[in-house]
This record gives C-alpha cells, sequence and structure tokens, in this order.
C-alpha cells in the first residue's frame, strides 16, 4: 500500500475491506448461475460480530443471502437512516483485465477489480465507519439502518425487494437512506461538483415475441417471425424519444449554466449538450437523463439457415424518466407493431425526491467539511439502485457515495467496465465524510 492516506486507521481499514470483498467472486448472471453472495454476507457478518455487533443474516433462497444490522442513536425518537450496499457484481471476463478482476490489487494509488466502484468500495467504507463507531464509542444521532443486500444487479428480487416483503421491522422509523451512484465529484470550468443522485429512471425489461409460419428458406412467405421481430427491434433501437426535463435535471442543468456562463433552452437538445459535456466523463450518466431511453438487447430465432422458424423474440431495456412509465409503454407496443407480444423481465418503477430539506443540508454539510469549496448538485441517475426497494416502505433514497475524484478519470465508464478501479485517497475521503453524516444527520 503505497497511498499515504492509508495512514489513516479508518481509511486503510475501509480499502481492505474492500480488498477481501472483491477477492470473494459474486458475480450475478441473472439466472441463479452464479455463486450468490453467501461468502460475502458471511465476512460482512463476521465483521461486524468482531467488534460486539449482532447482525442478522437472512435468506431468500441458497447463496442468496443479506445481512442486516440497526444501530441504536442517541436520539430514540428521530427518523432513522438507512445505509446500504449490494455485495453482488455483474460478471467480468479476466481475460480483457489488466489486472485480474477478482485479485482485489492496488496499482497506482488505485484499489482494481470488480466491484472497486460498484461497490464493494461503498461497503469497505460503510463497514469501516460502523466499526469504527463500536470500537470508539461513539454514536449516531439517529439509528442507523445497516443493509447489506444480496441481488442488485438482477433487480433485487432476491435481495431488497424480498427484504422489504419479508422483514419489514428492521426499517421501522426509517425516513431516508443512502446508498450508491452519487456524491461523487467531477469537475466543470475549474470547479469540483458533487453529483448528489436524488432520482432514478424507472425500469422496464422487457421481452419481445413474434409468431409466423414456419417453412422453407427458399419458399415465398409473408408470415416471417423474424421479419417482424427484426423491424420491431430496429424501429425500438432507432426511436428519438423527447425531451423530458424534471426538476432534478433542471437544477443541475441550472447549476452547471451558472458555472459555465453557459446558456439553454430547455426545448432544444443541442443548446442543452454543451452543458452536459461540461461535466466531463459523467456526461454519458447525464444525458440518458434527458429523456426516456430504449435500447435492444437480445435476438434470437430459428435453428438452420435454410428454415424459416415459427418463432421469435428479443428482449429490450428501457428506462423510462419518473412518472411516464404509461405514455412509454403505450409507445413501445405501437413501435413493436401487431403481431408482437411483450411481456415483462423486470419491470420497477422511477424515483424522484426533492433537493431540500434537513437531511439533503446535511449530506452536503458532510462534503464542505472535506471540501470549503465543493458545490453540489443534484442528477438523476439513469440506471437503478436498491432505493426503489425501499421507497416501498416509504423511505426517501439517495445516491449518496462519497468520492473525490482526479479530474481526469472516466469513473461513469468504469461502472460495469473492464478494469474498474477506484482511488484509495477517494475512499478516505469517503470515510470522513460517511461518518461526517452519521454523526451529525
Amino acid at each position: 500500500m503505497t497511498s499515504s492516506i492509508l495512514r489513516d486507521p479508518v481509511a486503510a481499514e475501509a480499502v481492505d475491506i474492500a480488498q477481501r470483498l472483491i477477492r470473494i467472486d459474486t458475480s450475478n448472471f441473472g439466472d441463479g448461475s452464479g455463486p450468490g453472495e453467501r461468502k460475502a454476507a458471511e465476512l460482512v457478518a463476521e465483521l461486524l460480530t468482531e467488534v460486539g455487533y449482532e447482525p442478522t443474516i437472512v435468506e431468500s433462497a441458497e447463496r442468496r443471502t443479506s445481512v442486516l444490522l440497526r444501530i441504536p442513536g442517541t436520539e430514540p425518537t428521530a427518523p432513522a437512516l438507512v445505509v446500504h450496499g449490494h455485495t453482488d457484481v455483474v460478471p467480468a471476463n479476466a481475460s480483457d483485465w489488466t489486472i485480474p478482476p477478482f485479485a482485489g490489487e492496488i496499482r497506482d494509488g488505485m484499489l482494481w477489480g470488480r466491484g472497486a466502484v460498484d461497490m464493494k468500495d461503498m461497503l469497505g467504507m460503510m463497514l469501516a465507519v460502523v466499526r469504527d463507531m463500536r470500537r470508539s464509542d461513539w454514536r449516531p444521532r439517529r439509528d442507523i439502518v445497516l443493509a447489506v443486500f444480496a441481488d442488485e444487479e438482477a433487480g433485487g428480487r432476491f435481495g431488497a425487494h424480498w427484504v422489504v416483503d419479508n422483514h419489514p421491522e428492521i426499517f421501522e422509523g426509517a425516513t431516508d437512506a443512502i446508498s450508491e451512484v452519487g456524491g461523487y465529484s467531477v469537475t466543470v470550468n475549474g470547479r469540483r461538483v458533487y453529483l448528489l443522485q436524488t432520482a432514478e429512471k424507472a425500469l422496464r425489461w422487457m421481452r419481445l415475441e413474434a409468431e409466423g409460419t414456419a417453412g422453407h428458406g427458399s419458399l415465398v412467405n409473408g408470415d416471417n417471425a423474424i421479419t417482424r421481430i427484426a423491424g420491431a427491434v430496429a424501429r425500438i433501437g432507432a426511436h428519438e424519444w423527447p425531451l423530458h426535463l424534471t426538476s432534478t435535471v433542471r437544477t443541475l442543468l441550472d447549476g452547471v449554466a451558472d458555472l459555465t456562463g453557459l446558456r439553454y433552452d430547455p426545448e432544444d437538445r443541442e443548446s442543452i449538450m454543451p452543458l452536459v459535456r461540461a461535466l466531463g466523463p459523467s456526461s454519458a450518466f447525464v444525458e440518458a437523463t434527458l429523456a426516456t431511453g430504449s435500447n435492444p438487447t437480445q435476438l434470437g430465432g430459428g435453428y438452420k439457415a435454410n428454415v424459416i422458424p415459427g418463432a421469435a423474440s428479443a428482449a429490450v431495456d428501457m428506462r423510462v424518466i419518473p412518472g411516464d412509465e404509461e405514455a412509454a409503454m403505450a409507445t413501445i407496443k405501437g413501435l413493436a407493431g401487431p403481431g408482437v407480444e411483450i411481456s415483462p423481465i423486470n419491470y420497477d418503477i422511477g424515483l424522484e425526491v426533492p433537493f431540500e430539506g434537513d437531511f439533503v443540508d446535511a449530506m452536503v454539510a458532510s462534503i464542505v467539511r472535506e471540501d470549503p469549496e465543493a458545490i453540489v448538485l443534484p442528477y438523476m441517475l439513469s440506471a437503478g439502485t436498491d432505493n426503489k426497494a425501499l421507497s416501498r416502505l416509504g423511505i426517501r433514497g439517495y445516491g449518496f457515495t462519497p468520492l473525490r475524484l482526479p479530474e481526469q478519470l472516466d469513473f461513469a465508464g468504469l461502472f460495469h467496465g473492464v478494469d474498474e478501479r477506484v482511488p484509495v485517497d477517494a475512499m478516505a475521503f469517503g470515510v470522513r465524510a460517511l461518518a461526517n453524516l452519521m454523526r451529525h444527520a
């Protein structure tokens, strides 16, 4: 470990925990074929038990394991805060990586490995802070519900959603939650801006199926399932969805406009794009939140080159601006056309919460204590988090994994990417900011 920041024992422990978690392969293929999360959950429970906590381990199915813990605060009547993360990761092809994806190595001041940013870094930070809390005998103001879920990468049906359905009592009295994909810094016109996630798109993963008349490939066939499904996929993939700027996105763009001196027309995509590009590597995240989007992701049918099959199928990943779900589905059905049936693979809600209030003020303050020149702006996540499940209990969810990042790092590109890595000094910043929040929120 070469980074001087690791002289901070809590930060060093956060990095060590994240390394240990990365070295446990928790790849989630979405079909139940992966190793599951049990080994990682057992490590989390061991780390909590070691310092005197009594966590609860729960399983929704074999090896699909989550860990829950409630830490009492000094003000029992204050609403509880949920601090949550997930141990599963998307798969990684080792041959594509510079460093083996499950080695958990530190090189050039960075922690490398699958899950380094999504989201075993945050788990390391969370666990290091609550372990320090116990050892140093300091208590949060409000109860902290620590939840480490399975299955987030496949929609949370074996993780957060299952826990909400089967163990809602652990979240009693909670009003706010923090988790991944927010609180990290970007540089805009020379200023460090921390993007606090206050919204996320709705999820619509869907299966498209078409039937036709099977036959010999040499004959005329006006009822070809492949032609029908291919047309649907082409129309959906080429569709340009209209702009819909929510309050969150408008506030972000207004903030970037103030920092850059650029102006924009909220009904003109071309005038918005210079503001989006000013966000540097995170521009891809933000561009995807200007409108609903739909991407065909799978296409299949047939078994031989000279045989017209009787059926064909495709999959589409649609991410919808919160509140537009019904209209978006109507559009998809129109684009798919007659003879194409649509069924859900995984549907989940969109979220948007106000960028205001005492808890938002506390998150902003926790960053500013560590970076006095910081500017904090809200943004919408184009993907989703386990905050969707918690929202069913009336809990407001935010993306808050605080990281002070180097300007040149393509952080957005590291999510689910090859050579995933996070600076260890960014994790040290996050440990301090999380501790600030838990002490004062």
